[in-house]
């Protein structure tokens, strides 16, 4: 007889820690954050709660985990979406036209913005952040900084190519982009389209252009 193969635990692992992110993401998405339970992403997951709680100390690590690992997922999905390039990591493309790459930029944030399977998490981890210290710079740290750096980098290269002020913070210019779109975003005080999207590159570089 041919010897009985071990059961592969690490595969069991992986495939119970998709489980319950799948199901934390789930539940914030359907209930909300305030309503999603350990108890509730065990049963989602058909896990036990101790299994959970042996890998995060709480739904918020367990959250933050969970879209830590979507959007890693988006990012490789995106780059297989990009073509054989040589290029592995995504970034702010460089036409030559910074107002026209900024847009193209910020339109694809406003469709994630809009996303309801993103849009619950973000707003759940904000929330939290903001109360939960150690969340919040895990937050910022692993899931804002990464981003912001690809508008530094592009904010960069436009001063070398003469198309902003040399005297521009490419940090602070940043949030002249961010800062309004978030604003309106969290409050939900009018809608966040495309047009608005436009609205804030377009104010925004003709603060940031050299002036004549």
């Amino acid at each position: 007889m041919a010897p009985t193969k071990a059961p592969d635990s690490s595969r069991r692992s992986d495939r119970s820690r998709r489980a319950i992110h799948d199901a934390a993401l789930a539940l914030v998405t359907e209930v909300g954050y305030r309503r999603t339970t350990i108890e509730g992403i065990a049963a989602r997951a058909g896990v036990g709660k101790q299994t959970i709680y042996r890998w995060w100390p709480s739904k918020a690590a367990v959250l933050m985990d969970a879209f830590l690992d979507l959007a890693g997922r988006a990012a490789e999905d995106a780059g297989a979406g990009s073509g054989d390039t040589g290029e592995s990591a995504p970034g702010i493309p460089d036409t030559g036209d910074l107002v026209a790459d900024l847009k193209l930029v910020l339109r694809a944030t406003v469709d994630e913005l809009n996303d309801p399977a993103l849009a619950a998490p973000t707003r759940a981890l904000t929330a939290e952040g903001i109360v939960d210290a150690k969340l919040g710079a895990e937050f910022v740290h692993k899931l804002l900084d990464p981003q912001l750096a690809l508008y530094v980098t592009r904010l960069r290269a436009a001063q070398e190519a003469g198309d902003v002020r040399a005297d521009v913070d490419p940090r602070i210019a940043l949030e002249l982009l961010i800062g309004p779109l978030m604003h309106r975003w969290l409050l939900r005080t009018l809608p966040v389209t495309h047009a608005y999207a436009d609205e804030i590159v377009d104010y925004a570089v003709g603060g940031l252009a050299p002036r004549t």
